[in-house]
């Protein structure tokens, strides 16, 4: 049966999340016979993969599983990527959920494209940060950045604050753009989602910003990746998405679209930034000598980028010299947070 879009649900141990990301899909889509989820069991050794086998004998035509080796979330990415056969595919973690009346919206939207045979290579909508154990909820939108509610090219979109950068949670690629290149997803690694969010975006030639606040974006459980202590601890792992990124593109002389390269140009000055602010909350020294290194490779591989991203204010303000000048960064840091309620 045709599928408009193929919802690829990751899980790790997810027992206790997964059965609130699926059911928010399914109620939310009304079962819709042309919505497609495939649950991607990454070796757990919880009650996950009984719990995804019998969602699928529960809704058959609707879920699908996938059971592999553990090989982290990239590979189940990739995994439920492989197995789509949606027009459209969009990654939701299963301890995330989506709002039922902005999916609903989506899928309107989405079958339109479909129905009168125009091609949306990449769908863009709001997400909303869900941190329950302080009862907030902080939304990200892309409101004067990115016109509402017309097909666009990159060259119709604006400027990014430094809060609208294009995140996994924002976006619902056609399955077509992410099968036509590399996807460049290493095993075992975290923060993969990253490259998610980067690389394909120079293959989506036509784009829609719909307004709505689809992706829930749980923050607060225990070890979460994105969780400052976990971040520091994993910092290597950062280096390594940010070195992938880096290698990617040559950003001035690849994008021909000036705003499109603007916007990845931001994105990974924000992901030296992370490994710049991290380096120096690990209280480490050879991980303040790593973000030296990564630096040096950024100037030797294009100057042009380096220049961009360690001469702008971020980049400026997050690498002072000196002892005094580290605590500096991090303050400013520190105020950032409170001020864009990011994570």
């Amino acid at each position: 049966m045709f599928k408009i879009v193929t919802f690829g649900i990751p899980c790790y141990n997810s027992a206790s999340d997964m059965d609130r990301s699926i059911t928010s899909i399914l109620e939310g889509s009304g079962y819709a016979p042309d919505v497609e989820i495939i649950i991607v069991d990454d070796g757990s050794v919880d009650e996950t993969p009984a719990k995804a086998d019998d969602w699928a004998r529960r809704y058959p035509g609707l879920i699908r599983v996938v059971h592999q080796e553990n090989g982290g979330h990239g590979t189940a990415v990739l995994s439920g990527l492989r197995e789509a056969t949606g027009v459209y595919y969009k990654v939701v973690d299963s301890d995330d959920w989506l709002d039922g009346q902005a999916l609903a919206t989506m899928l309107s939207i989405l079958r339109g494209f479909v129905e009168r045979d125009t091609r949306v290579d990449l769908f863009i909508s709001n997400y909303v940060y869900e941190k329950v154990h302080e009862g907030t909820h902080t939304t990200i939108d892309y409101r004067f950045a990115i016109p509402r509610k017309k097909i666009l090219t990159w060259n119709d979109v604006g400027h990014f604050r430094p809060d609208q950068h294009l995140l996994m949670h924002s976006l619902c690629y056609r399955t077509d753009v992410l099968r036509a290149g590399d996807l460049p997803l290493p095993p075992h690694t975290f923060y993969v989602d990253n490259i998610y969010a980067y690389v394909p975006l120079p293959r989506c030639k036509t784009l829609y910003y719909a307004d709505i606040d689809l992706y829930r974006y749980f923050i607060g459980r225990e070890g979460q990746s994105v969780n400052e202590s976990t971040m520091i601890k994993r910092i290597d792992q950062q280096f390594r998405i940010t070195r992938i990124m880096m290698k990617a593109y040559h950003l001035y002389d690849d994008i021909e679209e000036k705003p499109l390269a603007s916007c990845m140009m931001g994105y990974f000055t924000m992901m030296m930034v992370v490994c710049s602010i991290f380096s120096k909350l690990a209280n480490d020294k050879s991980k303040v000598d790593e973000v030296i290194k990564i630096w040096a490779e950024l100037k030797a591989f294009d100057k042009k980028m380096y220049n961009h991203a360690r001469w702008g204010l971020l980049g400026f303000w997050t690498n002072l010299p000196t002892p005094v000048g580290e605590k500096v960064s991090v303050g400013l840091y520190r105020a950032a947070q409170k001020i864009f309620k990011f994570n």
